[in-house]
């Protein structure tokens, strides 16, 4: 047995990137999820939808889907605890009556407002351990992974 506890020359999980990825964007998810819950009581999921709203101004559910690559179910539980704190309102969507928009409400944009430099303050302290140049070189390494991963084909089900 090696160092690594490896003996058949196979990487372990913990050097297997995906799974990296993974673990670091909860680790920093988690940090970032308990400053919004103990400042603002916001969970993770509900602070993404109140982004992309403070960003886009509008959008349906199906699109907050879209935007924040989380399950429809985490989205829909995240709107409707928005809208239950009055951070959120349904607007009718002209072009599909089946759907709304979402929007944020007066306070919801007060809260935008007051967390983003929050999450700024978040990013900083996290890419501290970078220096300038690494931060830029790993957000071009992050948009290229992410690229590569949305146009690569799925893995045919035998």
């Amino acid at each position: 047995m090696t160092a690594r506890g490896n003996t058949n020359g196979r990487g372990r999980l913990a050097d297997f990137l995906p799974y990296q990825l993974s673990v670091t964007s909860n680790a920093v998810s988690s940090l970032i999820a308990q400053r919004y819950r103990a400042r603002f009581g916001l969970k993770i999921t509900e602070w993404r939808v109140m982004a992309i709203l403070g960003d886009a101004g509008e959008a349906t559910q199906r699109e907050l889907t879209e935007a924040t690559l989380m399950d429809k179910v985490a989205v829909n539980r995240a709107c409707k605890m928005l809208e239950e704190r009055g951070l959120v309102a349904r607007q009718p969507n002209s072009a599909d009556g089946r759907s709304h928009h979402l929007v944020l409400t007066g306070e919801g944009r007060a809260i935008h407002g007051e967390i983003m430099p929050l999450a700024l303050e978040i990013e900083r302290e996290i890419f501290s351990a970078l220096e300038p140049d690494e931060r830029e070189k790993f957000r071009a390494m992050l948009r290229r992974i992410f690229d590569q991963a949305e146009n690569t084909e799925p893995a045919s089900r035998g």
